[in-house]
């Protein structure tokens, strides 16, 4: 009886991955590299760039299809931060070793080094790379990809990107476009904060007008739109990190990672609700609130309540704070949304000094600016604050339809 229920479920796993591959609107990138049969990858050595999110749109692996093509050689795998597994902690360090799976060498671009080696790619004709992004400029996998693109370029190998949806849409584009002192491996380019492009798109803007001048080809995605929020594409979502388990977490993120970065205030990491909450021991949450919701910002709620973290910053603390409610993504303002929870918490508690840390630094080099944290000191509005950014993003913006692939 055990056996035969066993391999029931199992059957019914498989045609349910079957069925979710069949109800998929998009195609992602490594999709249509099968169907075209490797075109662009036969007869090549390959190195592959991937994490768990490198999957096909019935969950498959990008390493197990690619190490099974035929008239395709998979030789090296690349992991950026978190690693090829997706199991190390946010900015910790990543090694290299030997894959036990496939028996390939893994080498870590979040490590020693983060631009692959001319010794790593000694027997490498081709780089591919195929991992989700989740929209915003401080995420790292970008600039690993451009980096490898350099070191593509210099050895004079190809670099294919397998595209994949955006998942706060291909429409929005918000904040500061970051300033070149300010640059780092949370900001390597002068984009703003939210981009608005897949990641072959934005690999094509990178490419073009930074220099780079690589032998790139992006595989599209089939079905996609711009307009497409991440429940449209029909794909299964898997954690692009620790504390992006869903894909309605990337939209959270947006608005609430760079105060995270302060670490003067909880934005939900270690607790299970990551970058849904703000909270402190502080913090009155029904002020708070009140506060927040008496600006009617567009499409998001503020809910007083407390919580303990598990881990992390704040371990076992109980805070006080507000829950965010996304209402209606479409009018939904990541940034906006961030400038006013900084606003009122200055407003509100002012000898509390959020930004007197010396994490204020990380903090601008999230923001890409020092100038957003200098106004709100000086009592800016947010309203003031985002027409002082919208002379660079216009601009981007005009660079940017240059590049767009749907």
């Amino acid at each position: 009886m055990w056996k035969r229920g066993f391999l029931s479920f199992g059957l019914i796993a498989i045609l349910t991955l079957n069925a979710a591959a069949g109800w998929a609107q998009v195609k992602p990138g490594i999709d249509v590299l099968i169907e075209k049969r490797f075109d662009v990858l036969q007869g090549r050595r390959v190195g592959l760039i991937t994490n768990p999110t490198g999957v096909t749109s019935d969950l498959r692996s990008t390493i197990d299809v690619l190490k099974q093509a035929p008239g395709v050689r998979l030789v090296a795998l690349f992991g950026p931060e978190h690693g090829v597994r997706g199991n190390i902690m946010a900015g910790k360090r990543v090694a290299s070793y030997v894959d036990k799976k496939t028996g390939l060498p893994v080498y870590s671009l979040y490590g020693r080094v983060r631009k692959p080696t001319q010794k790593m790619l000694k027997n490498i004709d081709i780089l591919v790379y195929d991992i989700q992004d989740i929209g915003n400029r401080t995420y790292t996998y970008i600039y690993t990809m451009a980096l490898a693109m350099q070191a593509a370029a210099e050895k004079g190998i190809p670099f294919v990107v397998l595209d994949r949806p955006n998942p706060l849409g291909g429409e929005l584009v918000e904040g500061p476009v970051l300033e070149p002192k300010f640059k780092s491996f949370i900001g390597l380019y002068p984009i703003p904060y939210i981009y608005g492009m897949t990641v072959g798109e934005l690999a094509k803007l990178i490419n073009d007008e930074f220099g780079i001048r690589c032998d790139l080809k992006v595989v599209p995605m089939e079905g996609y739109r711009r307009s497409m929020r991440w429940q449209d594409t029909g794909l299964q979502w898997v954690a692009t990190s620790p504390h992006i388990p869903h894909a309605e977490t990337a939209l959270y993120c947006a608005a609430t990672g760079i105060i995270g970065e302060l670490q003067t205030v909880s934005e939900g990491v270690g607790y299970t609700q990551p970058f849904q909450l703000i909270g402190q021991k502080w913090i009155d949450p029904e002020r708070l609130a009140a506060e927040l919701n008496r600006r009617n910002l567009p499409g998001v709620y503020f809910r007083p309540c407390y919580f303990r973290p598990y881990y992390f910053r704040f371990q076992n603390q109980e805070l006080g704070g507000v829950q965010i409610h996304i209402l209606d993504p479409e009018r939904f303002s990541p940034m906006r949304t961030q400038l006013h929870i900084l606003h009122a918490l200055l407003k509100l508690y002012p000898r509390r000094k959020i930004f007197g840390t010396p994490r204020k630094k990380q903090f601008d080099r999230a923001m890409g600016t020092d100038r957003v944290r200098l106004a709100l000191l000086n009592g800016k509005g947010p309203d003031e604050i985002i027409r002082s950014w919208q002379p660079a993003l216009e601009k981007f913006l005009r660079v940017r339809q240059k590049y767009l692939l749907y």
